[in-house]
């Protein structure tokens, strides 16, 4: 039996949507879809699929949505948050400026349109989690390269950063980031490298792991933060664990923490609205209903 199959199986014939990952056995993004599928008496489903990452598994992928009548999309994450964009109908403004798609939305034509609502929920979740924190404060960490990292950066840079900081293991990749997204007034994007990542936290009013390291499963964050101000906010979006090694070191060493857990909550709300057809809010009730869902 296929993921496929086991996807439609639990469907029943009703209006689904999934995440879709390698791996995504991870995610609890099914906890919280289902939290407001219940809290709204939607007659829905919201599952999980793992898809290689290989074009031709997402060109699978794509046919599904297609031919499948209660299929209404999907989010995506690692890998496939930039990989997918070509297969799609249409890109969303402001998922094509950020070069990257976690949500596909099935329109009633059958088209399918990528959008980013990872941007939205990064800084809702930072504006909840660190409330005194100020962008133009001072410079900005960001570690990792990737999907998630291009909506954070440009959504930082939006809110008016005076200086980000990348750093990747592959630095390439990072310099590739900070083209993309270096502001025309003058504000600056520096490219650090990664064995040098400690020294680059000198002065940060923030850093943000958007990395995988520190995922279950995945090795840790191997970071020393003694040149990081103790008046700092630390942002780490890995949410399985909850606390990660970073967030518990930060803690320790008395940072203002934000877990991944709110940016998770926060960005769904796009995708389950144009699924479902429901508008719904971010509650204390859903996340702790989400914190209990990863035994936290």
């Amino acid at each position: 039996m296929s993921a496929y199959d086991v996807l439609l199986a639990e469907a029943h014939g009703r209006p689904f949507a999934a995440i879709v990952g390698w791996p995504v056995d991870h995610s609890r993004s099914p906890a919280l879809h289902g939290f407001w599928l219940k809290q709204h008496r939607i007659d829905g489903h919201y599952g999980r699929l793992p898809v290689e990452p290989t074009r031709s598994a997402l060109e699978a992928l794509v046919a599904f949505l297609r031919r499948t009548p209660n299929a209404r999309g999907c989010n995506l994450t690692l890998p496939h948050k930039v990989e997918i964009m070509p297969l799609l109908d249409r890109i969303d403004p402001e998922a094509a400026r950020i070069g990257a798609v976690n949500t596909v939305i099935k329109h009633a034509d059958g088209m399918l349109e990528g959008r980013n609502s990872d941007a939205f929920g990064f800084i809702a979740a930072l504006k909840e989690g660190a409330p005194d924190w100020r962008a133009s404060a001072g410079p900005v960490v960001v570690l990792g390269a990737g999907g998630a990292a291009r909506a954070i950066v440009a959504s930082l840079v939006e809110a008016g950063v005076p200086e980000l900081r990348l750093v990747n293991r592959t630095q390439q990749a990072a310099i590739e980031l900070g083209l993309a997204f270096t502001p025309r007034d003058g504000r600056r994007i520096a490219i650090e490298r990664w064995d040098e990542r400690a020294a680059s936290l000198e002065g940060a009013t923030l850093l943000v792991n958007t990395t995988s390291l520190g995922m279950k499963g995945q090795p840790p964050l191997d970071l020393d933060l003694r040149h990081l101000p103790a008046s700092a906010a630390v942002d780490d979006i890995v949410y399985v664990p909850l606390e990660t090694p970073l967030l518990a070191a930060a803690r320790a060493r008395g940072n203002h923490c934000i877990d991944g857990l709110g940016m998770l909550l926060h960005q769904g709300r796009m995708g389950f609205e144009a699924w479902f057809g429901t508008h719904v809010a971010v509650s204390a009730a859903q996340r702790h209903a989400v914190a209990a869902d990863l035994g936290a």
